[in-house]
């Protein structure tokens, strides 16, 4: 089959399109025949080594694992003889950031509990582009945001992946959402359901009066102390994703402030669910969520889409195609 392999750290260079042998599933194991996948931090993490500490998890000289690629979806092609949730000819997506990775390639075989069916009213690139995103906005806003019904929700950096999935799912707890992005993304997040739109280009949030119950900063460089701000009394700063120097004080500083004060911040860190997967299925059939797509590259295009990605200006997700 043919794959996309990396045996050394660096850029989109290092990786390379070649044939390997197809994955044969053990007992408990899914044989999957890849139609699409997408890109996530976490494969720019694993593309260069970067930031340094990944490496205890991904390899300390070479990466551990030599086909990138966490998000898929597709086609069951072989189950093992205990695999009980899937059968052939079923349709899934999963997150295999947890099991190996290995999703830029034609076929791979991961636990069951990495997938679930797909949603039916998806095709395969956008189902490819729903696991980690979704479940990182998920897990953010739900068990480490405790959002709740009626709140106001501010979403930093929310025309990027994770930022399309958390306007919507915090739209679906009945949140009052407001969204920061650029210019040209405005129109994007008012189409998702948004109730305000900030331009960051014409206004920096922390510096207006309006203060919000929960903030997930999923981009960009503000420091705690301008999130604070801007948090009401009990407010809970969430950060996902931004600046090397956000993420550092978001570590440092935020488990003080969260003993000394009501508020709460913290860092946060997704993790692969087959529970949470199922419940964003239900969420997308429902029509409340939809994957927003920027971009689709062919599996001989990684490279391209890597450098396209790694730029930071996708609308939504980028996509391979399988």
């Amino acid at each position: 089959m043919k794959a996309v392999v990396t045996n050394k750290y660096g850029p989109p260079e290092v990786l390379q399109l070649t044939e390997v042998d197809i994955p044969v599933p053990n007992d408990n194991q899914v044989l999957v025949k890849v139609h699409a996948a997408s890109l996530n931090f976490g494969n720019l993490v694993l593309l260069k080594g970067e930031p340094y500490l990944a490496r205890f998890a991904f390899g300390l000289t070479k990466p551990k694992y030599h086909i990138p690629g966490g998000d898929i979806a597709g086609r069951v092609e072989a189950v093992g003889k205990d695999v009980t949730l899937f059968q052939p000819g079923d349709e899934v997506f999963g997150d295999l950031s947890g099991c190996g990775w290995g999703g830029f390639a034609e076929y791979v075989a991961v636990p069951e509990s990495a997938l679930a069916l797909k949603p039916a009213n998806l095709s395969f690139e956008e189902a490819a582009a729903v696991p980690m995103a979704g479940v990182t906005a998920l897990q953010g806003l739900r068990d480490k945001g405790k959002i709740q019904s009626g709140q106001k929700v501010l979403i930093n950096g929310a025309s990027g992946g994770v930022g399309t999935f958390a306007v919507q799912i915090a739209k679906a707890f009945g949140a009052e959402v407001t969204g920061v992005c650029s210019t040209r993304n405005i129109d994007i997040l008012q189409s998702l359901g948004a109730d305000d739109a900030i331009d960051y280009s014409k206004e920096d949030f922390t510096k207006k009066n309006k203060r919000y119950d929960l903030i997930a900063g999923v981009n960009g460089n503000h420091s705690m102390s301008a999130y604070k701000r801007v948090l009401n009394p009990n407010g809970i700063f969430v950060h996902v994703g931004g600046s090397g120097s956000q993420m550092f004080q978001a570590m440092a500083l935020g488990p003080w402030i969260s003993l000394t004060e009501k508020k709460k911040m913290g860092t946060f860190l997704q993790r692969a669910n087959q529970r949470d997967l199922i419940y964003l299925k239900e969420l997308i059939e429902e029509g409340k969520v939809k994957p927003v797509l920027d971009r689709c590259y062919k599996l001989s295009e990684v490279k391209e889409a890597f450098r396209y990605f790694a730029e930071g200006h996708a609308q939504g997700k980028v996509v391979i195609t399988v």
